[in-house]
């Protein structure tokens, strides 16, 4: 039997097996999964509708929102609909093919929310340190190529995933101890050599989250220099209240992303069922907050919020 599952074939398929140990609990762990999901969608939705029908809210910062709106509303789709179906209805099959997509547009999307996160955050920088020449740096036009810019990225360096991942032998054992098909978690279930698909998957995640971080810390670095010039109370808490959300949004998003990207390759130690709970929170958790921390920050969108609020 040992033999016969380490034989290399053509897959046809894998099976998702939700959250190993956890499997009598899976239809109650759907239900938060469900509630999140919903709220992410709501929140988001409603974001893209009240920033593209008010005129007022046509600025950099907003289509910056927009941005993120659309990667987390991705990211989630992605991911959570597929997770309930296992948790529900015990759908647990996934083709070969939708596989690789899907883990395809999930790092992706990541990758994409990671270079927002990054423009925002210079974004901020221009606002506090340059704001003078804000409109003249930042407009409409340049936020979206670098959107664009940063879109492209994602897509060239995550293409050669799926297709590593393709060219890959895989064992009759096609249980995959996840809710999604993340990339490590296919590669482990290879009869072969995946070193490639290890350094490659791991110099993605530090080159390309070193350069987001070391930019974001750059961004961070100037603005903290230029408030200390300042010695008024009042431009100290303005400067504090600009940055706080971004900050608050950066800290629920990368701290689940890196902590499932770390324990996939040197997390041994640690309880399957408490890896792919943390993974999955980076799909729940960021998109459902992220309209909630900006909408409680950004007053000119509070108001706006409000303004529909009261015609409905």
């Amino acid at each position: 039997m040992a033999a016969f599952n380490l034989t290399p074939s053509e897959p046809s398929s894998f099976i998702l097996m939700g959250i190993p140990g956890l499997e009598d609990a899976h239809v109650w762990i759907a239900i938060p999964f469900c509630i999140c999901y919903i709220f992410s969608l709501l929140g988001n939705v409603t974001l893209l509708f009240i920033v593209g029908k008010e005129q007022t809210l046509h600025k950099p910062m907003y289509l910056l929102l927009c941005m993120l709106a659309f990667t987390d509303i991705a990211m989630s789709t992605s991911v959570v609909p597929k997770a309930l179906c296992i948790f529900w209805f015990n759908w647990k099959g996934i083709t070969v093919g939708g596989c690789l997509t899907q883990l395809f547009f999930l790092h992706a999307g990541s990758m994409t929310h990671s270079a927002v996160l990054t423009t925002m955050a210079f974004d901020r920088y221009v606002a506090i340190c340059d704001p003078l020449r804000y409109t003249t740096i930042l407009s409409n036009a340049r936020i979206a190529k670098l959107g664009l810019v940063g879109l492209t990225r994602a897509v060239l360096l995550m293409l050669p995933i799926p297709v590593l991942l393709s060219r890959l032998p895989f064992c009759d054992n096609r249980r995959i101890p996840h809710t999604y098909c993340e990339h490590m978690a296919v590669a482990k279930m290879a009869c072969a050599d995946i070193t490639v698909n290890r350094l490659y998957g791991l110099g993605i995640t530090f080159v390309v989250l070193g350069c987001d971080l070391t930019l974001i810390g750059l961004s961070y670095a100037q603005i903290i220099r230029a408030v200390l010039k300042v010695s008024s109370k009042e431009a100290h808490q303005k400067a504090v209240n600009t940055c706080t959300a971004h900050i608050s949004v950066m800290l629920t998003s990368y701290t689940p992303f890196l902590f499932s990207n770390l324990t996939h390759r040197f997390g041994q130690g640690i309880a399957p069922h408490v890896h792919i709970i943390m993974a999955n929170l980076y799909f729940l958790l960021p998109p459902m907050l992220n309209p909630v921390i900006y909408g409680a920050k950004t007053k000119e969108l509070r108001d706006t919020v409000g303004k529909y609020a009261r015609r409905r």
